[in-house]
């Protein structure tokens, strides 16, 4: 049996990188499949790592995959089809609707607790 383990090491220029550590007897790199909406991406490698047992990932993210609203990637060990990791791009209007609600409901919070400060403060002295 093989232990995969996967470490994120970065997300740039649109290629999700990760190193994949696998306790095997034949050192043979671990298939690994990334999905989005149940659709195997194309072009994931694995490649020689630095270390034995280790390999190198690189995830490019296709442009037709990144749309608004969350958009998650889950990365899976091929031979055993668990799920090592997953991965999520936010973008579009959704986002921003969404950051504008939280901004204005910490605003509402952050006026209610001045107004309490300032009633305690007049009320102790």
């Amino acid at each position: 049996m093989t232990d995969v383990v996967l470490s994120k090491t970065r997300f740039f220029e649109g290629v999700w990188e990760g190193v994949v550590s696998a306790t095997a007897d034949d050192h043979i790199a671990p298939k690994i499949t990334v999905t989005h909406l149940q659709e195997k991406l194309p072009d994931v490698s694995v490649s020689g790592g630095g270390e034995p047992g280790e390999w190198l990932l690189r995830i490019p993210v296709p442009a037709e995959k990144i749309a608004d609203g969350v958009q998650t990637f889950v990365i899976s060990d091929e031979a055993t089809g668990e799920t090592l990791d997953s991965f999520s791009i936010i973008a579009g209007e959704a986002l921003s609707e969404d950051i504008r609600a939280e901004v204005t409901l910490l605003r509402e919070e952050l006026d209610m607790l001045k107004r309490a400060f300032r009633r305690h403060c007049l009320e102790t002295t």
